[in-house]
């Protein structure tokens, strides 16, 4: 381990039931007279997303939305939203949602200013300063479920429509001016949906604790929130209006993307190329790929999963956490396998290559190699 790295914390974050009606004093804050809610279309007729708009237009603010967003959302719907924000004269964005709703936005806002492809900022080096800083919009995130955590992050997962190939699109100004994290806002999701999701929290947390880089900071929020996670997922999971568990899913959230600062791995490299070519839940994916992908980082981080285990409670050290996962997957109806989620095995030299190149492999506690990483692929579908 090298005691060297750079480090960064998120941005202000207005916390707690009911907070969403302080949306116009965040629109003010973050600067924005005239902004476009960017959300999915899941979300565009929901009460939630209406209630939103409600508040904007009591604020001054205008009512316009834009939700031509896909689950996993590509460049088309990027442009898309960057011609209504042109065309409407918005001078910043509310990115509203789950891990499209938010990416998206966040994409909107940054690109507006942009005269390169998006592509031209992946998250490789220094790419990143190929930007024009000046011309990125500030913007407000609302999360509406408990697990990807973008609303902190300062990058965006884009897939290419033409290769299906995921990409994380980064710049330090991505970062949201503010977040409102409301929990009421989550009370609506499915059980299903609040499976994965929590399980991809779960994910961000203990990757980023796994990762070999150093960033103590980062594992010790991925650590709390595990314990988070643990405590309270099987709650929200088994009745969706408890508050309390709503809300510390909520915060868990924000911890696992502030904490894989410190790097992600082989759970994140499976997962993004499988949900670009099958367009899976992002979350439910990473939640059959933990098992795995525990096992074969084991040599690795033994005796720090054994810490974790104490941490939270649980007996058996490594083999204990192991079967912990195992039970927490089952208890929230996971899928055993990623065929039972329409994948097959015809593609998978072809995801394998894709996932080598994820920028999440070299987070990896193993380095992961052709062979390793197929033999993985074939462990989970």
């Amino acid at each position: 381990m090298t005691l060297t790295a750079n480090w960064s914390y998120p941005t202000a974050i207005k916390f707690g039931a009911g907070r969403i009606a302080e949306i116009g004093a965040a629109c003010a804050q973050a600067g924005m007279k005239k902004p476009l809610l960017v959300t999915d279309r899941g979300l565009k007729d929901m009460e939630i997303t209406t209630r939103t708009l409600d508040l904007m237009e009591k604020a001054g603010l205008g009512r316009a939305i834009f939700a031509d967003v896909d689950p996993n959302p590509n460049e088309n719907n990027l442009d898309a939203g960057l011609k209504v924000y042109r065309d409407g004269g918005h001078d910043g964005v509310i990115a509203l949602g789950g891990g499209s709703g938010l990416d998206l936005g966040k994409m909107v806002a940054f690109m507006v200013g942009q005269t390169r492809p998006v592509w031209d900022f992946e998250d490789i080096g220094d790419w990143w300063t190929r930007a024009n800083a000046d011309g990125i919009a500030p913007i407000v995130a609302v999360p509406t479920t408990a697990g990807t955590g973008s609303e902190v992050g300062r990058a965006s997962v884009i897939t290419n429509s033409q290769t299906h190939v995921k990409k994380i699109i980064f710049h330090p100004k991505v970062l949201p001016s503010v977040v409102i994290a409301d929990p009421e806002l989550t009370v609506g999701m499915p059980p299903h949906i609040t499976a994965g999701t929590g399980m991809d929290a779960f994910a961000h947390c203990l990757e980023a604790y796994s990762s070999p880089f150093f960033h103590p900071m980062s594992q010790g929020i991925a650590l709390e929130g595990m314990r988070l996670v643990k405590e309270y997922l099987p709650r929200a999971y088994e009745d969706g209006k408890d508050l309390e568990a709503r809300a510390q899913m909520m915060v868990a959230a924000s911890m696992g993307a502030v904490a894989f600062q410190k790097g992600l791995g082989a759970v994140h490299a499976l997962s993004h190329p499988v949900g670009a070519v099958y367009n899976t839940h992002h979350g439910t994916t990473n939640a059959v790929c933990i098992p795995a992908v525990l096992q074969m980082n084991r040599p690795e981080i033994e005796d720090r999963i054994n810490r974790a285990a104490a941490y939270l409670g649980i007996s058996g050290g490594f083999d204990g956490f192991a079967k912990f996962v195992d039970a927490l997957n089952a208890e929230l109806k996971i899928p055993k396998r990623l065929a039972d989620m329409g994948v097959g095995t015809d593609r998978i030299d072809e995801m394998v290559a894709m996932a080598l190149e994820d920028p999440s492999a070299g987070g990896n506690p193993v380095k992961m190699t052709p062979e390793n990483t197929k033999a993985l692929f074939k462990a989970v579908i």
